[in-house]
């Protein structure tokens, strides 16, 4: 079947990896509300074009969007100790992260106050080594996962943060039930890396998705294209 999906701009269609030559097809999507379903988003737009062979992946925040975990920001409140903390973080230019002080709150809340106390504790005597990451390291993907608005943030989104999607790989199992058996991976992805949080099936290799998404097809501005076909092209000589 002719699928009606091209690249984002600056963006490759193909990738090669050491699973093959596979196509990338970011398929655009209404803005993603809490009171759609993955189902019925997946119904709408990706069903009728899948083939046998094919993978889907789909961007962590909209499954956490439907999910009830993002939040505008005026809404957050945030606690002292978070006000103190995000001081203390390393801001990428991909995004904020935990690092202000709405996006920390929804950390302490995720992880709890004595683990996040605990984290930057260690952190903070491992950084007079030379040592970062280690807070993420210690507070897992929930943490990692947060984020809030940046400047290409797609309205109403641009003044919302977001929590890590719950059980994500049981999410991923119930969407691959419902496309026949497709494999399904949910992706937390940027312009540096991909993270797979959430698989269908316990077997299916990380490193499948985080090569396949390594320069995040999806891209990162307003191309609302949080999902994505993954289709085999032909092996690698």
């Amino acid at each position: 079947m002719d699928i009606p999906f091209f690249p984002n701009t600056g963006k490759k269609l193909t990738v090669e990896t050491r699973f093959g030559v596979h196509a990338r097809y970011p398929v655009k999507t209404h803005v993603i509300m809490k009171e759609d379903t993955p189902e019925d988003v997946l119904d709408k737009y990706v069903a009728e074009y899948l083939e046998e062979g094919d993978s889907v992946f789909i961007s962590e925040k909209i499954i956490a969007i439907m999910q009830g975990r993002a939040f505008p920001i005026d809404e957050i409140k945030p606690s002292g100790l978070a006000r103190f903390l995000c001081k203390f973080v390393y801001k990428p230019d991909y995004g904020i992260g935990i690092g202000s002080p709405v996006t920390m709150e929804l950390c302490v809340r995720e992880v709890g106050r004595v683990k996040i106390i605990f984290a930057a504790i260690i952190a903070g005597i491992c950084k007079l080594f030379g040592k970062r990451g280690v807070f993420y390291n210690i507070c897992g993907m929930k943490a990692r996962a947060i984020d809030g608005p940046c400047d290409y943030t797609i309205p109403p989104y641009n003044n919302y943060a977001k929590m890590a999607p719950l059980k994500p790989h049981k999410v991923a199992e119930e969407l691959s039930a419902h496309l026949n058996g497709r494999d399904v991976y949910i992706v937390d992805a940027n312009d540096i890396a991909c993270t797979v949080l959430g698989k269908s099936h316990k077997d299916l290799d990380d490193k499948f998705g985080e090569l396949i998404f390594a320069d995040n097809p999806l891209d990162q501005s307003d191309q609302q294209t949080p999902i994505a076909i993954i289709r085999p092209v032909r092996n690698s000589k």
